[in-house]
């Protein structure tokens, strides 16, 4: 069995391109998290956009969802560091559990018009944002504080927290609804 190669050259624009496909997928799989949250969170009752998320996490949904769209360019910021070689050591799960109560009380009555729309813009954004990352700067790795310490790439940083967050709470959100 033989198999002929051909070869073709690149146009230099073409390999330019090739390098945002990586890029240009995370930044889909944003938006499609995104999209998802506010699909669903849009079908809410005001019943339900007030109950508690689970027996553990009593913060309410529309808090939840307030809480996912407004932390996109804190996760954007912290993919950018570490696509930069810059460690990130400030972020540990104490300061997120801080940060995260002082959202619910600042947002307890966050309407569902305003916070959707905030989704929209900040994923909007997060995703133009990650866009714009080099395959190169998407290999970075470096030190962060929320993986212990351990030297992670800056597309492990945009997957595991701006792509899977949405995602995530939407899971959350379903089962608190039971749909």
């Amino acid at each position: 069995m033989s198999a002929t190669v051909k070869s073709t050259s690149i146009h230099p624009r073409q390999k330019e391109n090739s390098g945002h496909r990586r890029a240009e997928a995370l930044a889909e799989r944003i938006e499609e998290g995104a999209a998802g949250l506010a699909a669903f969170a849009e079908q809410l009752s005001e019943a339900e956009w007030a109950l508690p998320v689970s027996a553990t996490d009593r913060r309410p949904i529309g808090v939840i969802v307030h809480h996912v769209a407004s932390v996109y360019p804190l996760e954007v910021e912290a993919a950018r560091a570490i696509a930069a070689g810059k460690a990130v050591t400030d972020v540990t799960w104490d300061v997120i559990a801080n940060m995260n109560a002082k959202h619910a009380l600042e947002e307890a009555g966050t309407s569902k018009a305003a916070t959707l729309e905030l989704l929209r813009r900040n994923s909007r954004e997060a995703a133009a944002a990650v866009r714009t990352f080099t395959d190169a700067e998407l290999d970075q790795a470096a030190p962060f504080s929320l993986s212990f310490g351990a030297p992670v790439t800056a597309q492990f940083v945009i997957e595991d927290h701006a792509l899977r967050h949405s995602w995530h709470h939407l899971a959350r959100i379903r089962k608190a609804v039971g749909r």
